[in-house]
């Protein structure tokens, strides 16, 4: 793998290990202090991402979600090659990171909430859901091309905020039908690790066809070059 490639691959791998660890860690022990608070398990989600988009954004453009890489893949900003190796980085870190959750923590806290993994509630079906989580990944990526692709944007100074901060206000009203994952990783981690696969094709293709309208609007509209105007009529200079 060239050095680039496993330095950005290295930089995802954490990233969505982080989000991962944090993210469940915090529904696991917001139950076990009987305490299930949306608003905690909302801001640890979004400051576990704004914290690593902060800090790893410049080496990798902190994804640390599949649908965003296929965001970047559908709109060519990165080579097929280059999106395998994020998903890759992205599944292994999500999948390590509820591995290492469920060694580390009581069998009976993880296994109380399913190791985190996200589920339909509160009379959503597995359709509805499918649309949710397409608008709240839809809102998320629409913010990662404002803030962090578009060189007018503010990458340099709110990007991770605002990432952050869009995850946050997604799982604040997501979280309760659909467990608001927005990421396909997010998914992944615990139900690969706990084996619960019910309904999991929503959270997969739910987010991937969010993430992909929301990049390609972004980019028809705003990110394509604008055409260069006819040269103005110069009048020939006469002595």
């Amino acid at each position: 793998m060239p050095e680039d490639a496993l330095r950005r691959g290295v930089a995802e791998f954490i990233g969505t290990f982080t989000l991962i660890f944090i993210g469940v860690g915090s529904i696991v022990a917001a139950n076990q202090i009987h305490d299930p608070s949306l608003i905690g398990i909302a801001i640890a989600h979004g400051l576990a991402i704004g914290v690593m988009v902060s800090a790893l954004g410049h080496i990798s453009g902190g994804h640390f979600n599949p649908a965003v890489t296929l965001g970047f893949l559908v709109t060519r900003r990165l080579k097929a090659a280059e999106g395998l190796v994020y998903w890759l980085s992205q599944l292994a870190g999500a999948a390590a990171a509820a591995l290492l959750l469920q060694e580390l923590l009581p069998a009976a806290t993880t296994s109380a909430v399913k190791l985190g993994v996200p589920a339909t509630g509160n009379g959503v079906n597995a359709g509805a859901a499918f649309g949710i989580e397409a608008v709240l990944t839809f809102f998320l990526v629409w913010v990662v091309f404002a803030t962090a692709v578009d060189l007018r944007g503010a990458f340099k100074y709110i990007a991770g905020l605002a990432i952050g901060l869009t995850i946050t206000i997604d799982i604040l009203f997501g979280g309760p039908f659909t467990g608001a994952a927005m990421n396909p990783a997010r998914a992944f981690g615990p139900q690969l690790v706990g084996s619960h696969w019910t309904d999991g094709w929503v959270w997969y293709a739910g987010p991937a066809l969010g993430g992909s309208v929301a990049a390609l609007l972004y980019h028809l509209l705003y990110l394509r070059p604008e055409p260069v105007p006819p040269p103005a009529f110069e009048p020939a200079v006469t002595e």
